[in-house]
């Protein structure tokens, strides 16, 4: 085995967008069609590693030279539907991040020299020049889910599987659980696009109609021209990645961050802005105890 593939996923989570067939022009469209009917597609844990082993090399290939031809698929009221990795293209969106986050200078160039970061700033460059209207079909956060992402799910989009051990026990508190040695936990949301842009468009009228526009706002706001790029017959889901192996399996259990925020704002179209205050201050402490794990020792 691999150094890479023995690595287990960072603790990360995913907002991804799952379109017909009919949403993708030809010859992309037969691409995925033979693409779906393989016995087996790769799943989350396999394209990380992947994008792990090409940061192995001296210096690492933090973008791949060639965009990847791998996809996620699911069904969708007995449809398939596709959501494409575009690994080259999030490697791109990835690191313009990581600049932004304003890391010392010797930090990033320990990580990424100045001379691959350029190449990479160059080549990027030169393919939105040729892809003006690109756009990633996953969205990725690290050691968080962000609160907005709820807002386009219900509870009842929940889809919980708790972890089983190799020998087939419960998977216990925090337990990682890699490649061979059993099956993580699984917590997901799924919905319809129609139904997650309706919900996102009920929650930004009543933020708009009680409190003035603010970070939550504004990040709504993105997050809906995002969808809108979209076929409206798409999947929409949440996932929880990698965040199942940083928190114990009974977090996971309990876990309703969706429902809390529409109580939030069920209280808000209502007038009683203190419940929804505290709605909200409950889910933003929730998730900040967990973003506070990433530096923990």
């Amino acid at each position: 085995m691999s150094v890479a593939s023995s690595v287990l996923v960072p603790y990360a989570s995913y907002l991804r967008v799952y379109e017909p067939l009919a949403a993708f022009p030809e010859p992309e469209r037969s691409h995925w069609a033979r693409y779906a009917r393989r016995p087996r597609t790769p799943g989350a844990q396999e394209e990380l590693r992947r994008s792990l082993a090409d940061l192995l090399p001296t210096p690492p290939v933090p973008v791949p030279v060639h965009e990847s031809g791998e996809a996620f698929v699911a069904h969708l009221d007995g449809v398939v539907v596709i959501c494409p990795w575009r690994t080259r293209l999030r490697g791109w969106l990835a690191l313009e991040e990581l600049v932004a986050e304003g890391y010392p200078g010797p930090v990033l160039d320990a990580m990424l020299p100045p001379v691959v970061r350029a190449q990479v700033a160059a080549d990027h460059e030169r393919w939105l020049a040729r892809n003006p209207d690109a756009r990633p079909w996953i969205r990725t956060a690290v050691w968080q889910v962000p609160v907005r992402w709820f807002a386009l799910f219900g509870d009842e989009d929940r889809q919980y599987e708790p972890g089983v051990r190799k020998d087939g026990a419960g998977n216990g508190a925090g337990e990682e659980v890699g490649a061979g040695a059993g099956r993580a936990p699984v917590l997901r949301y799924r919905t319809t696009m129609a139904q997650a842009r309706r919900r996102l468009a009920r929650t930004l009228r009543a933020l708009r109609e009680s409190i003035d526009d603010g970070p939550m706002t504004e990040g709504l706001i993105e997050v809906g021209r995002w969808l809108e790029e979209f076929h409206p017959r798409a999947l929409v889901e949440l996932d929880f990645g990698g965040l199942v192996h940083a928190v114990p399996e009974e977090w996971l259990a309990e876990e309703r961050s969706a429902a809390q925020l529409a109580e939030g704002i069920a209280a808000l179209r209502a007038g009683d802005g203190e419940a929804a205050g505290e709605a909200y201050g409950r889910l933003a402490e929730r998730w900040r105890t967990i973003r506070d794990l990433r530096f923990a020792n």
